[in-house]
């Protein structure tokens, strides 16, 4: 950590250059007595990757940034302060401490928290922070999260856990055996320091793959922030056997969009079948992620389109959990059909569809945008449809 780097004069540059082209600064090169050009420039990208991320931190004057990968592997705040809200107590060790931003909103909710990292200048850096942000209730250890729980007799609330993947499977189906700490061969002695696990996972982390790996599993928060999923939120108990709870969240502006099932009432479930209505329901990623279509009919007593197309309607609109649209005109997908309606511009989705959005645009001629909105999909029938809809707030 280059102390230099928080003078006033190099803080004024990064903060007047935040929007410049880093790569026009490279080439120019920045003259500051103990601070290179390439430094500079890794703390402005950092910095731009807060701003919409970590907005404390973006806002807060003086912060020492790391390199922009530890921004992007990082909770964001939205995420981080949703996951300290699901649990409290005295004591917490984040064993994969990173960024510490999740043990930022943790000091919120326990007493004390430790914050273990391994990369030395890292931890230096969040501890830093964690100083200039006022919060004086964590502990900073740089150290092999694992070795500190073998070598301490300390017992703790809660074990917070944020495993990484060793090397980029390219969305390929990873296990969580593959990621360092190796959660699953460590469970044991995790439950020796503590009843209760938290477990945050990439969101390409197979739901079933997860569950055959781990044991005690209370719950899985499937967390998606303006409908892209963020994170999968595993909550582990000490001996627990009973049923799974699944939680699908999407955060949007503060309001949260929720729907929470058993896992076994997913198995169970039987949906019910309908031609389109007057309403038509997309559900978000979070439910997407959950495999929940089936249950979603019979719990919000709305209709399935068919089987694989995960669209619902009904006759009197819901609430639900994702999209809601108005069902102006039920079309037959043949192209003199469509030429008829005159569409130059319209928001296309396709579901349990042959064939691409861009390829039905170019066959159409209809631009991306405006306030009509078209779903290719089947029906019940097998028949390919469009379904011509206005948008419900």
């Amino acid at each position: 950590m280059n102390q230099n780097i928080l003078h006033s004069e190099v803080q004024a540059y990064i903060n007047s250059n935040i929007n410049e082209d880093v790569t026009k600064l490279l080439l120019k090169g920045i003259s500051f007595q103990n601070v290179s050009t390439k430094e500079i420039v890794e703390q402005i990208e950092a910095k731009l990757k807060s701003k919409n991320k970590l907005p404390t931190w973006f806002q807060t004057e003086g912060i020492y940034f790391p390199n922009k990968l530890n921004i992007e592997q990082t909770s964001s705040e939205t995420t981080a302060k949703y996951k300290s809200e699901l649990i409290s107590g005295k004591r917490i060790i984040d064993i994969t401490g990173g960024f510490g931003v999740d043990c930022h909103y943790f000091s919120k909710q326990f007493s004390s928290v430790i914050h273990c990292e391994i990369n030395k200048v890292l931890s230096e850096i969040v501890s830093y922070n964690s100083n200039l942000l006022q919060t004086n209730n964590i502990k900073f250890v740089t150290t092999d999260g694992l070795g500190y729980l073998k070598t301490n007799d300390e017992i703790f609330d809660w074990i917070y856990i944020d495993p990484s993947r060793r090397h980029d499977q390219k969305g390929k189906v990873f296990f969580l055996e593959d990621c360092l700490p190796n959660v699953p061969a460590n469970l044991d002695l995790l439950f020796s320091k503590s009843d209760q696990l938290m477990i945050k996972t990439s969101p390409l982390l197979d739901l079933s793959v997860g569950l055959k790996e781990l044991k005690n599993v209370v719950s899985i928060h499937i967390v998606s922030v303006k409908n892209e999923v963020k994170e999968l939120l595993w909550i582990l108990k000490k001996g627990y056997s009973n049923n799974i709870n699944v939680y699908t969240v999407d955060i949007t502006n503060d309001n949260l969009v929720q729907f929470n099932f058993e896992l076994n009432e997913k198995q169970n479930a039987s949906p019910t079948y309908s031609t389109p209505l007057s309403f038509l329901y997309e559900p978000n990623v979070a439910i997407y992620k959950s495999g929940a279509f089936k249950l979603i009919s019979s719990k919000i007593n709305v209709h399935k389109l068919h089987s694989n197309s995960h669209l619902y309607t009904s006759e009197e609109l819901v609430t639900f959990p994702g999209r809601r649209f108005k069902i102006n005109k039920v079309l037959p997908y043949n192209k003199q059909q469509l030429k008829k309606e005159q569409l130059s511009k319209a928001n296309i989705t396709t579901r349990n569809f042959p064939e691409p959005v861009q390829t039905i645009r170019k066959k159409l001629g209809i631009k991306e945008g405006g306030h009509i909105y078209l779903f290719f999909t089947t029906n019940i029938l097998d028949e390919k449809i469009v379904l011509l809809c206005s948008k419900v707030a």
